[in-house]
């Protein structure tokens, strides 16, 4: 078992929503964003390739298991996604994809960076970001991924988003499948001569490290067309974290009961490119992926002209973020009350899952000034132990 610190993910009830306060279960009402899927790895032969996502799964086992995973996902209600171990996990991974891009949209704006704002969203999924983007002011955006089918729903939610009434400027966008591993990008585009602004990859980019050629092509597609001071920004597995459970766990499986990793390559060390492993979350995510060995990462990027400005484990970012972000992580219900106003809708029922969030209000109420009981928000042990396993990056184009 990770020992991961939980502890941080404790705030006090007047930050807790009214729903969350008033109601046994979480609203249903508010709409809620659903967890990023993760991307697949391949499609067509070169980079110049003309081939459809199509051809690219005969001839990829990796690429087959999962577009076919991700085409297949139901696409549950708000209610039933509730009801999911992961509800929380979910808000929380996308508290943290707001806060990321709300911070590089800001440091374009502090460039004096004036609009059109455009975007590149690679392994865009069935849209789960494509709200942020709205509220970020953006101009265009290109969404691309390797399963057709989330990139049909994508577009709906689009359609969907840019026809109500209270938004005040809707952007434009294009979306096409392919893998950006194997494809050039460029050759795609409604506009080759695009400009982009900020490109994001969020739980998607460890596809790639599959072997060397991927991982350039696809550090290409996120450099050849942004602007010198844009940003490339992504979210993915910390490989140091993965190994380091590997080792505290003496064997090739470990998890608990909301993830579980399974390590595939056949050496001691893994290798720079290929290191495989098996990564299942709940019922959302049962795929094979690969190590980023982040020092490799680094230095193929500043070949394609990017160079890194920021990497933080989930953890250390929430640190810095949460200050700013409190009103959002609430707004975003990223938190679970505790103790539950009906133990039945805890995302957890063991007391142990929640030892940090019991600590916290027993110190409190016998060292603080608390005349009664109270509850937090937190999030439950097994989901913490999940999410930690994530960090962020930030990549910034440079003159060559």
């Amino acid at each position: 078992m990770a020992e991961t610190d939980v502890s941080k993910l404790v705030i006090e009830d007047e930050f807790l929503s009214s729903d969350q306060q008033d109601h046994e279960q979480p609203s249903t009402s508010s709409t809620r964003q659903t967890v990023k899927r993760k991307q697949s790895d391949d499609d067509g032969d070169d980079e110049d390739s003309d081939s459809n996502a199509d051809q690219y799964l005969k001839d990829n086992t990796h690429g087959k298991v999962i577009a076919s995973h991700y085409n297949t996902l139901e696409e549950k209600g708000i209610y039933e996604r509730t009801k999911s171990k992961i509800f929380y996990m979910r808000n929380y991974n996308n508290w943290i994809k707001s806060m990321l891009i709300n911070e590089f949209m800001a440091k374009l704006k502090e460039k004096s960076w004036t609009a059109p704002v455009r975007v590149l969203d690679i392994g865009c999924g069935k849209g789960g970001d494509l709200l942020k983007w709205s509220k970020a002011n953006i101009t265009h955006i290109i969404c691309t991924d390797l399963a057709e089918v989330s990139l049909e729903q994508c577009e709906a939610r689009y359609k969907k988003i840019n026809s109500k009434k209270d938004v005040k400027k809707p952007f434009t966008a294009e979306f096409f499948a392919c893998d950006a591993t194997k494809t050039r990008l460029r050759s795609k585009y409604l506009d080759p001569s695009i400009e982009l602004d900020l490109v994001s990859c969020q739980f998607a980019f460890h596809y790639c490290f599959e072997t060397l050629q991927q991982a350039e092509c696809m550090l290409k597609n996120a450099s050849e067309c942004l602007r010198v001071g844009g940003y490339f920004i992504g979210t993915i597995p910390d490989a140091n974290e993965i190994m380091k459970r590997r080792v505290l766990s003496k064997s090739e499986e470990f998890g608990n009961d909301v993830y579980e990793i399974s390590i595939l390559w056949e050496t001691e060390q893994p290798p720079f490119f290929g290191a495989k492993y098996n990564f299942r979350l709940d019922n959302v995510v049962d795929c094979p992926e690969f190590l980023v060995h982040f020092p490799v990462l680094e230095k193929l990027a500043l070949k394609f002209g990017l160079k890194l400005v920021m990497k933080k484990r989930f953890e250390e970012y929430h640190d810095d973020m949460i200050k700013s972000g409190r009103f959002l992580i609430e707004k975003m219900q990223s938190l679970e009350t505790y103790p539950a106003f009906n133990k039945h809708y805890q995302a957890e029922q063991t007391d142990e899952s929640y030892s940090h969030a019991k600590k916290y209000i027993d110190n409190k109420m016998k060292y603080g000034n608390y005349r009664r009981p109270f509850r937090v928000g937190t999030i439950s042990q097994s989901e913490w132990e999940a999410i930690s396993i994530y960090m962020v990056f930030a990549f910034e184009k440079i003159k060559t």
